[in-house]
């Protein structure tokens, strides 16, 4: 085990903000409780509560991987709508303990999933309807690949007594 210090930093802190993973066109994790790990020259990576993804698409594999710094890694395979992302999750469930704040989180692998924060008018109804807020809101109310919508049907939009005689 080694300790993240300035010859390989580590940083962990809360990430900013709503962020969201997307899939096969299904938003699949989306978090107001992501952290974004920080370490030495790689990319920053967004590690999202277990209980904030859509695991029902999830499949455990055989893979491990080991950092000195981090521990043990775990990974999942996605398989949703006939797209597949092998081992593009994964997971540290026993990190050691300078890495405590990570323990049981997942993260995605960027250039199989599409990870991005969500500013308020994409999340908040009360905000302007934006274009990315429409395009979030239609996505959710399509089919998740389990044969029912992500979220309940809009209402109708039209009122049955109200229609002319004959339509």
């Amino acid at each position: 085990m080694k300790i993240p210090g300035p010859d390989h930093p580590i940083t962990i802190s809360p990430g900013e903000g709503r962020w969201r993973v997307k899939f096969a066109g299904h938003v699949i994790a989306d978090s107001g409780d992501a952290v974004v790990l920080k370490e030495a020259a790689y990319k920053p990576a967004i590690y999202f509560p277990r209980e904030d993804v859509s695991m029902e698409y999830f499949s455990r594999t055989d893979r491990t991987t080991h950092c000195p710094y981090k521990g043990d890694a775990a990974y999942y395979t996605v398989l949703m709508d006939g797209d597949f992302a092998e081992n593009g999750v994964w997971t540290y469930e026993e990190p050691f303990p300078a890495m405590e704040q990570i323990r049981g989180r997942l993260a995605f692998y960027p250039d199989r999933f599409e990870i991005y924060a969500v500013d308020d008018d994409a999340v908040d109804p009360t905000h302007v309807h934006t274009e990315r807020r429409a395009i979030d809101e239609a996505v959710q109310h399509t089919d998740s690949g389990s044969g029912a919508s992500q979220k309940d049907h809009w209402p109708a939009n039209t009122d049955e007594a109200q229609r002319p005689e004959g339509v």
